[in-house]
């Protein structure tokens, strides 16, 4: 082999070793902080599939946010956050493998947008001892409490929240309220089914039937039909906004709205719902843990800004707020995690111990209630409020209301 030939292999096996080097030199450090100064957290958003109709508002906001915390704050202490998200496509074999390769590269901790997608992740998360919290949340994913949290009020404080506002101010009868629960067959229903099984009855309602839907129904006649006999006060919908939009029409359709109340838990209740469901939904109640576009609270102003710039067709979609929200705690958690530990000690343990349990009276700009760690309760938000669905605009109805923690773990039923 001749002098030119072989310093043109010694050249060529050089700049194989540069290529195969260069992505350790640049890799994340254990423990989710790394040489490039940033912090890494991990997002399962259902962007696609049935869901997207919510998923995809929530996950715009989430990243707007963090484009706003890194770009306008400098980011957290100095250091910016390193997004590693993925599309689970609402899909609960996608989120497994999402969080198993969230962990793998790195992360702190996780969030996702539905109580189904945590749902899926949990068994994983809570072995690894990988935290993670969920914008909707349902009992069974904080009882008992373990690694994963919930942002806001689940969908059982929902139930609660418009029971008692019912019983309150809309019910006029004698003896017990009739109530018929229509759920959507995951989570997002079931924790409004727990709820109703530990409290109707001391409430003063009884559930007169419990009938449950998909998420892909394109009719609700038969199930309604059946309801319609039972002669119900209320019909409860704790679903996401398509499936409601069929309920409520097909309720129309049989004569049932409105002679009878109609109300929803929050996964459902947001502009997309009015939209899908057009005047049919008008004087149709919901309940929602945020405030309403427009309010006057300090981080509506920069929130409008960014939805407005880079994603206009999600302004007035609730949505946006509630994930919004959720990007200024994920940079508290993180803010209070390297304030206790330093960045250097930063581990997913560390993340959960001195960021999810230092959380305290944190103020989300007002957009939602105060956000705190309580021991034995793994919610971190605990107020929300009812709406009415008037002249085609969701209007609050209610002053914010304390979701009182109910001890699911207490019920021998439940989970079962």
């Amino acid at each position: 082999m001749n002098f030119k030939k072989t310093l043109k292999v010694a050249v060529v096996i050089c700049l194989a070793l540069i290529i195969a080097i260069i992505p350790l030199l640049s890799g994340g450090c254990a423990g989710g902080a790394d040489s490039g100064n940033k912090v890494k957290v991990g997002f399962s958003i259902c962007y696609t599939g049935v869901a997207a109709e919510k998923g995809r508002p929530m996950g715009n906001a989430k990243l707007d946010c963090m484009k706003y915390i890194n770009e306008e704050l400098g980011g957290v202490a100095g250091h910016q956050i390193e997004v590693i998200w993925r599309d689970n496509q609402y899909d609960a074999a996608k989120a497994t493998t999402i969080i198993n390769e969230l962990i793998s590269k790195g992360c702190l901790f996780f969030t996702t947008n539905s109580s189904k997608m945590m749902g899926a992740s949990m068994e994983v998360a809570n072995r690894a001892e990988f935290a993670g919290f969920t914008v909707f949340s349902a009992p069974a994913l904080t009882h008992p409490p373990q690694h994963i949290y919930g942002q806001m009020p689940d969908y059982g404080d929902d139930w609660a929240a418009f029971a008692r506002y019912y019983l309150e101010n809309i019910w006029q009868g004698t003896g017990k309220a009739k109530m018929a629960l229509h759920l959507l067959n995951n989570p997002t229903g079931y924790g409004a089914r727990d709820a109703a099984q530990a409290l109707a009855d001391e409430l003063g309602i009884e559930i007169v039937s419990i009938d449950e839907h998909t998420a892909t129904t394109i009719s609700e006649i038969e199930s309604l039909t059946r309801i319609k006999a039972l002669n119900p006060d209320i019909l409860y919908i704790s679903s996401t906004p398509q499936p409601t939009s069929i309920i409520i029409k097909n309720a129309v359709e049989l004569g049932m709205y409105p002679d009878i109340t109609i109300a929803c838990g929050h996964a459902s209740f947001t502009s997309v719902l009015v939209d899908l469901a057009g005047t049919n939904a008008e004087g149709v109640y919901g309940v929602f843990p945020t405030v309403n576009w427009g309010d006057n609270v300090p981080a509506m102003a920069k929130m409008t800004e960014y939805c407005q710039k880079y994603h206009p067709e999600d302004y007035g979609n609730m949505d946006y707020i509630t994930s919004w929200a959720e990007g200024l705690i994920v940079a508290e958690i993180l803010r209070l995690a390297i304030e206790n530990v330093g960045v250097d000690n930063l581990t997913p343990q560390a993340a959960e111990e001195y960021g999810f349990k230092k959380l305290d009276n944190f103020d989300v700009g007002g957009l939602h209630g105060p956000v705190s760690y309580t021991p034995g309760d793994n919610r971190l938000s605990k107020s929300n409020r009812v709406f009415q669905i008037q002249g085609g605009a969701i209007v609050p109805i209610s002053d914010w209301v304390e979701a009182p923690l109910i001890k699911y773990e207490d019920f021998e039923w439940f989970g079962k």
